[in-house]
């Protein structure tokens, strides 16, 4: 049996074909972005492909009996790039595997359609508000999965909490970065809210249960994330006790720091989107009991657990990395976080 892969190049997408490779004969990893050969399995094959361009798709899963549909836009893309790809894309994918027979996509969504909750935990079946360019396109590429569910497929989607993991970059280097220097860690509010995160691997093991389990258990819809966490204090405060470097956490009032976020975002000076700023102050998690329930699975590791397992993995591989590009797997420029961050 073979597995596409799209967003193959991405951290999800890595982690997925590594975790997976000795699952099926082949993987086949779609991206735009080209591969390290090094870092993937011996069976993974490379197809540069870009999930807009349905002919070149449609060729690539000519050979595939099983798809994850990872590929996104991220909130720092244009709003344009964010729209044809987690939307046109989407349906490009489950078109594509539609007329090539292939009964099977997973697709990975997003919590970041269910915007800022008012009440938590959040269900499944609660109300979908997406916020910005990003939630917004998560909920139509969710209808259109229902369409192809509607035609007869299996599209079991996968409505992830932020997941970190060894290779995980992004915004979560900035905090590494700020925690190795020993600096205070600014964090908005009072850091009493719950903030739920998930392990990467954790992730892999329930697309796993969602590839293989009986379609009659798996063609829905799914929240996943860790089932132990704490306060934003607790786990972040756990992350600067392990890294004994005197970083310590210095909360920062909302009212303050978050119109200072939303004006240096706008003029491109701090990559810190909205989603990020807007939620760091608020409860944040969802149920997974429904996941749990329905198809057995366990996740393995606490936030304070995922935060020290990625951080450790930074420790190890932080003279390599220099900051470039907008994806998970690469750091950001800091911007005048940076200025900041010399005055902390």
């Amino acid at each position: 049996m073979n597995l596409a892969v799209t967003g193959g190049a991405g951290f999800l997408g890595l982690h997925l074909c590594n975790r997976l490779g000795d699952k099926f004969d082949e993987i086949f990893v779609i991206d735009i972005t080209p591969i390290n050969p090094a870092e993937y399995p011996e069976n993974a094959k490379y197809f540069n492909a870009d999930v807009r361009d349905f002919k070149a798709l449609n060729t690539v899963l000519a050979n595939a009996d099983v798809v994850v549909h990872g590929a996104a836009a991220l909130p720092l893309w244009k709003k344009e790039d964010i729209f044809s790809t987690n939307v046109s894309g989407t349906r490009n994918v489950l078109e594509a595997a539609r007329k090539n027979d292939i009964k099977r996509v997973v697709f990975v969504s997003s919590t970041a359609v269910y915007g800022i909750p008012k009440k938590h935990p959040v269900y499944e079946n609660d109300l979908l508000i997406g916020v910005g360019p990003y939630g917004e396109t998560k909920i139509e590429a969710e209808k259109i999965c229902e369409e192809y569910r509607r035609q007869g497929m299996c599209v079991p989607v996968v409505r992830p909490k932020t997941f970190i993991g060894t290779g995980r970059l992004g915004v979560f280097q900035i905090l590494y970065d700020w925690v190795k220097s020993g600096k205070r860690i600014p964090i908005i509010g009072n850091g009493e809210n719950r903030y739920q995160l998930l392990e990467v691997d954790d992730l892999v093991d329930a697309i796993y249960l969602m590839l293989t389990l009986p379609e009659g258990k798996v063609n829905d819809t799914f929240n996943v994330g860790a089932k132990e966490f704490g306060t934003v204090r607790q786990d972040l405060g756990a992350l600067c006790d392990f890294a004994a470097t005197g970083a310590r956490l210095m909360p920062v009032p909302a009212w303050i720091v978050k119109p200072l976020l939303e004006l240096f975002w706008i003029m491109r000076l701090s990559p810190l989107y909205k989603w990020v700023y807007g939620t760091a102050d608020k409860d944040s998690f969802v149920s997974i009991e429904k996941i749990e329930r329905k198809l057995g699975w366990v996740p393995r590791y606490s936030n304070a657990e995922a935060l020290i397992r990625s951080y450790k993995w930074y420790l190890e591989h932080s003279d390599e990395i220099e900051a470039s590009g907008i994806t998970h797997r690469v750091a950001w420029k800091q911007g005048i976080l940076a200025l900041f961050k010399r005055l902390l």
